[in-house]
């Protein structure tokens, strides 16, 4: 399966030189970095440059119209074939939570990547073990129980399997493909093969003159519904000085989801904790998050109007630029990192720098430098608590390797001493040479008729045709030397 059509193919990122550490020894410990006002009054031209890359990320109306249509369509469709189908029951009450950077309103470039939520009820009492600091969880029922959620027990009758949950989900998937007809009939979806760390059942849909490219991707996501949230996490975010005491109420009274990602396995781990990482939850708040991207003000009437617009959305979609091009362009240094990590450096952000007046939209550029110097801080100091989860470090060593860790950093530092190059449009192509226009033996004694071979066309006659018709005028000029030679000795004599 190819990554998206032509039509989809996202542009490469401008060169930019790798970090060395030769280079980075010849640095000045004592040099201190100029704070983000100074960087911006110091470089209009950076200031513009930012502003114009912002502008280019938006996606286009017909674009996200387009998209959505085809993705709302198969998602009503998949429900109602859940709903109606008596293989599962405990998928007969299920529900769709869309969640995911393109329902938030900062998916940049172009709307191809979906993320929905198929959310499980659970009418038992469940026990939440954590595996590691909050994240992961075993999941068991207080009690044996007679209902739907008995199809997907372990042998001891308590634990929830997540292997068998999303196995199902797959095969129902399969199944619901198998009558559904895309509204276009240019279209169809295909499962893609399954991924080892995935919680998501992923579909493709593709155009089979293409090739099979894909135009747009689809992660179907079972969760769990749970009412009670883990000790872990019960405290709730951080946000009473962004969004409010009874902001953070409110989120607490929400219900958590658990979906079933299986835990990557540490060393000298005994095998009762290789058994639970094998069918193991991971804890998910993405339903919260966008909550946030909604509500994201200090005050209700933020972006209300467009005198209290504010730059927090654009400020995350050119930080997720910046990522997507440095792991363009470092995709081993740089294999640790994705945009979730930039995303919780940019919660933590938002409730450090929590005043609207302090996200004002004509301070765009600096406050997109304050936020890349708020994520290169986390990895310096190589600690990036999750943002419902603070035990939990994403920036551990054994999340993120630190070698990878002082890459990012330096490398982050260089772009802002070169202007951050990678948020440069690319150069343009050279402009391909004009297509010669094909002319037909058929027409081509018509054309030197009316032309008497004139460079204006003779240029675009195909090269294939010309090549033909060199031998055959050689043999009219040696016909003709003939005739000319015997013609002269005819004359003598």
């Amino acid at each position: 399966m190819q990554k998206n059509g032509d039509a989809n193919k996202k542009e490469s990122p401008p060169n930019v030189t790798p970090v060395r550490p030769v280079q980075r020894a010849q640095q000045e410990q004592s040099e201190k970095p100029l704070d983000p006002e100074q960087l911006i009054l110091n470089s209009p031209q950076l200031a513009d440059q930012i502003k114009s890359t912002v502008n280019d990320l938006k996606i286009r109306q017909e674009d996200r119209s387009w998209a959505a249509d085809l993705v709302n369509d198969f998602r009503e469709n998949l429900l109602k074939f859940l709903r109606s189908s008596t293989d599962q029951p405990i998928f007969q009450s299920a529900d769709f939570l869309n969640t995911g950077s393109y329902f938030e309103k900062v998916k940049i470039s172009s709307p191809n990547e979906f993320d929905m939520m198929l959310t499980l009820q659970v009418s038992t009492r469940l026990n939440l073990t954590p595996l590691d600091d909050g994240l992961f969880y075993r999941i068991d029922l207080t009690r044996p129980t007679r209902t739907p959620i008995q199809a997907f027990l372990m042998e001891d009758e308590l634990t929830l399997s997540s292997s068998r949950i999303l196995g199902e989900m797959y095969r129902l998937v399969r199944k619901f493909l198998k009558t559904y007809k895309v509204p276009n009939d240019c279209y169809h979806w295909e499962v893609n093969k399954k991924k080892p760390y995935s919680p998501a059942v992923t579909l493709s849909l593709c155009k089979p003159e293409n090739g099979s490219d894909e135009l747009i991707s689809v992660d179907v996501v079972p969760a769990l519904e749970v009412q009670s949230w883990p000790n872990a996490v019960r405290g709730g975010p951080n946000v009473e000085n962004w969004l409010g005491k009874k902001a953070r109420q409110e989120i607490r009274s929400l219900p958590c989801y658990f979906v079933p990602k299986r835990r990557k396995l540490a060393r000298n781990l005994s095998e009762e904790a290789k058994s639970d990482a094998k069918e193991s939850w991971r804890i998910s708040f993405s339903h919260i998050e966008k909550r946030f991207m909604a509500a994201h003000g200090n005050k209700k009437t933020c972006c209300e109007s467009k005198s209290t617009k504010c730059c927090r959305k654009q400020c995350l979609m050119l930080l997720k630029l910046l990522i997507e091009r440095l792991k363009h362009c470092f995709p081993k240094e740089l294999d640790a990192l994705c945009s979730y990590h930039g995303k919780t450096a940019f919660f933590h952000t938002l409730s450090a720098r929590y005043s609207d007046s302090q996200w004002a939209k004509k301070d765009l550029p600096i406050c997109f430098i304050h936020l890349v110097d708020a994520f290169e801080d986390h990895a310096h100091r190589g600690v990036l608590p999750h943002f419902f989860v603070p035990q939990c470090n994403l920036f551990s060593p054994d999340a993120f390797p630190r070698k990878a860790l002082t890459f990012l950093v330096d490398v982050l530092k260089e772009q802002k001493k070169e202007g951050l190059p990678l948020l440069k449009p690319p150069a343009p192509a050279p402009a391909p040479p004009l297509k010669p226009e094909t002319v037909s033996a058929e027409t081509f004694a018509e054309l030197a008729a009316e032309n008497s071979f004139s460079p204006s066309w003779f240029p675009s006659v195909d090269s294939s045709f010309i090549t033909k018709i060199i031998p055959v005028l050689m043999l009219v000029f040696l016909a003709v030397l003939f005739h000319v030679a015997l013609k002269g000795n005819q004359d003598r004599h």
